[in-house]
């Protein structure tokens, strides 16, 4: 992916650093260290905050497809890896707060999504599991953008929606891969039935990350990893930032898999009201295949993901309940704040996005 432009003195001092080679960049690390130091004691809100979300998700985009120009020497290097857990450690902490209100607000304890709080996970079997977090979803409340999609979103709007969407669902999967090596059993081989399908079955024209390529190409977009990054504002860089730090950490395997398990009961009938949106301007299976796909494909994977995947993993291990419920209410405390961005920009007939949609070349 082509390194972003800069939103303010942590990525700009951090693509300085990364255009070094890692051995002979000691000085420059100790000072982006110092530098990130002070920018986050003076942060009051690190989820909104655009210039520390896009230089996690760029840390984090090291171990995806890399960046143009960047030695993958930098992967593992022990000065950034110190410099992206000094970021994800606030992160995290505000995370787990808005877990804390949205869990809240759907009937859990106010401290649910904790270890050592929340529902307890003593004999819960994966079909008890499977039951709070359907429960969860179908007290999912919050604004709507699948309805406005449906009913009123203008052209631009939808390409802006496209936009948004398009820096997770060009690599739609990824995140959720790393947690396979890190389950076993039955919540391992349901993750990985859940994966061969949003992977095309082995078929790369059936990937979903391809199929949401051709609906972007269908109004004219580019379809290239990582062409609008400059575009989306912190909010959606935030939401793919949640799934990379739950998934590139093993202990936070439980709230990947609640991340998943909940994303996928709460989308069937989104997409359905997505591809009405595309069909009301007179877009045909072309373009709508991908959210037609996903009617389908999640309606089948959600019974999966809430008990072979996450309830078999409680099962399994009972102390990784907090951590589900916790993946699954910050997932939608940050899609409920990203909804929130965008309807409220489209209702004051403003663009959601940071800069203009250029045309695809």
């Amino acid at each position: 992916m082509r390194i972003p432009e800069t939103r303010g003195p942590i990525s700009s001092a951090l693509y300085t650093v990364l255009a070094q080679a890692p051995a002979s960049s000691a000085a420059g690390l100790d000072a982006l260290h110092d530098l990130v130091a002070g920018q986050l004691a003076r942060t009051g809100d690190i989820i909104g905050h655009e210039d520390i979300q896009l230089s996690l998700f760029s840390l984090y985009e090291l171990h995806y497809s890399g960046l143009d120009g960047v030695a993958d020497d930098w992967e593992w290097e022990p000065g950034l890896i110190r410099i992206r857990r000094m970021i994800e450690e606030p992160f995290e902490k505000a995370l787990r707060a808005a877990a804390r209100k949205t869990a809240g607000k759907h009937g859990l304890p106010a401290t649910g999504a904790f270890p050592g709080n929340g529902p307890s996970s003593e004999g819960l079997t994966s079909d008890d599991v499977a039951r709070i977090l359907f429960d969860l979803a179908a007290g999912d409340t919050g604004p709507s953008v699948s309805r406005y999609v449906a009913r009123k979103a203008s052209l631009e709007q939808l390409k802006e929606f496209l936009v948004h969407k398009s820096v997770y669902q060009l690599k739609e999967a990824d995140p959720h891969t790393w947690a396979i090596p890190r389950l076993s059993g039955r919540a391992k081989a349901a993750l990985v039935e859940i994966q061969a399908d949003e992977y095309g079955g082995g078929r790369p024209e059936r990937m979903h990350s391809a199929l949401f390529a051709r609906t972007m190409r269908g109004l004219g977009l580019d379809d290239r990893y990582g062409a609008y990054l400059d575009a989306v504002p912190a909010a959606s860089l935030a939401s793919v930032n949640l799934m990379s730090l739950c998934g590139l950490n093993r202990r936070l395997r439980g709230a990947i898999t609640g991340h998943l398990a909940i994303y996928e009961m709460t989308s069937s009938q989104p997409n359905r009201f997505y591809g009405n949106g595309f069909r009301r301007h007179g877009y045909d299976a072309g373009v709508t295949h991908y959210f037609d796909e996903h009617v389908e494909a999640d309606a089948v994977h959600e019974q999966i993901a809430g008990r072979d995947l996450a309830g078999a993993l409680v099962e399994a291990e009972p102390e990784l309940l907090a951590d589900v419920l916790f993946g699954a209410t910050a997932v939608m405390a940050i899609d409920s704040r990203l909804s929130a961005h965008l309807l409220g920009a489209w209702e004051a007939g403003k663009s959601s996005l940071r800069t203009a949609v250029p045309v695809a070349a």
